[in-house]
């Protein structure tokens, strides 16, 4: 039953972790342990060597804003990748959610990361510029306005020549019972205390398919499919 539900998005499936009241200790073990599963779903491997890597030539400086960071773990691997090439790059990390700064500000501190707790509407409406704008995670969250409203922020934030990659999970029955199974081993253990589970599902469920998020977005912004069972949305630089 859950299964044949999957074929429409649940905008009303609801994460845990975004409950303002939701259990401390284990929101900050979900922040924790987001390195480790990001590593495996999120396709970051793939959004460094598609839209940052080449930019990082000799003598180039690159900025770049992640949206919605939650504990940082994006961009703080983004930048031990990018220490191996000539050029340098900047992250900077924003989330509304106080509780999500306060623990990326709480590890150890990392050259060419600043966090700050604010909205791309803020960053735009102050001028501030990038190279790269992105988000891991974030496009399943919103509703339809604010969809429209971080696209818009995200094209005045951008500099001439840059790009903006918002990359998300696209939903499919497939992915839902790998992750699944997939974590179900780990719950009693590395994933014990944690929302990452039961969040993640319900994730799945709020995500969109390619087709589906084609059709909602302006015009000028492309989705592409990612495998396994990922999509990226991209205003091309």
């Amino acid at each position: 039953m859950l299964l044949s539900g999957l074929r429409r998005r649940d905008p009303d499936a609801r994460e845990t972790m975004d409950d303002p009241a939701c259990d401390p200790v284990m929101l900050a073990r979900t922040y924790s342990r987001f390195d480790l599963v990001n590593a495996i779903v999120s396709g970051r491997g793939a959004m460094y060597r598609r839209w940052i890597r080449p930019r990082l030539r000799a003598g180039s400086r690159v900025r770049l804003l992640d949206v919605g960071t939650g504990g940082a773990d994006l961009p703080r691997r983004l930048l031990r990748w990018a220490a191996r090439e000539p050029g340098t790059l900047e992250a900077v990390a924003i989330d509304p959610d106080p509780r999500a700064i306060a623990f990326a500000a709480g590890l150890p501190a990392m050259r060419g990361l600043e966090l700050r707790q604010t909205t791309t509407r803020e960053l735009a409406l102050a001028d501030e510029r990038f190279d790269v704008v992105i988000s891991g995670h974030v496009l399943h969250h919103l509703a339809p306005r604010e969809l429209g409203a971080i696209l818009a922020d995200s094209e005045r934030l951008l500099a001439p020549g840059g790009v903006a990659v918002h990359g998300d999970i696209a939903r499919s029955a497939i992915g839902y019972l790998a992750f699944a199974a997939g974590t179900l081993p780990f719950e009693g253990t590395l994933l014990r205390h944690s929302f990452i589970r039961a969040d993640g599902l319900a994730s799945i469920r709020r995500s969109h398919t390619v087709a589906e998020l084609a059709r909602a977005v302006p015009s000028g912004w492309r989705v592409r499919g990612g495998h396994p069972w990922r999509l990226e949305l991209v205003w091309p630089a």
